[in-house]
């Protein structure tokens, strides 16, 4: 599938079987994370796969928005670590992080999975509840699974919603 095709394809889905996805994609799926360009390659990142029935459970707490997904990956980035542009100060470690975060989606569409992209957390809750991500910030979590065939498993009507390329586009 050429690439175009794949991202247009490509949708936020809100329910998912019962249905565990193998291994082999998963790391399929956090190897393009890893390979995610970053500014000066300094890779400020961390990627957080949440799959064990207590890690599920605290996110369920952190989210309403996990889907009945068995693996969840949270990505964040470390401003300590990453890029500064000198004119203004701006710390690309959230942006660096939202680079991965598009790989990881993108990765899971081509593997035949689905994904989408939340950003409803409870951001200090979830760095009560997961210390180790204290010194990140938290770009969104990605539920991870097969799709489920009910409505919410498939594309909503404003997945389908564009603007066109004159209301976007300003070639200067």
């Amino acid at each position: 599938m050429d690439f175009l095709t794949l991202a247009k394809e490509r949708y936020s889905c809100r329910k998912f079987k019962d249905q565990p996805v193998e291994q082999e994609k998963i790391d399929k799926i956090i190897e393009a994370a890893i390979s995610a360009p970053s500014a000066t390659n300094a890779q400020p990142v961390h990627f957080w796969l949440i799959n064990s029935a207590d890690g599920l459970k605290k996110i369920n707490e952190v989210t309403p928005y996990g889907f009945g997904a068995s693996n969840i990956i949270v990505v964040g980035g470390k401003p300590a670590e990453a890029w500064i542009r000198k004119s203004d100060g701006k710390n690309f470690s959230e942006v660096d992080a939202a680079i991965a975060a598009s790989h990881i989606i993108l990765a899971v569409q081509a593997l035949g999975l689905r994904t989408t992209w939340v950003g409803v957390i409870d951001i200090p809750k979830i760095k009560e509840l997961f210390p180790e991500m204290a010194e990140y910030e938290i770009v969104g979590l990605f539920p991870i699974g097969y799709a489920d065939d009910s409505a919410a498993g498939q594309p909503s009507k404003r997945h389908f919603m564009r603007k066109t390329r004159d209301e976007i586009v300003t070639i200067l």
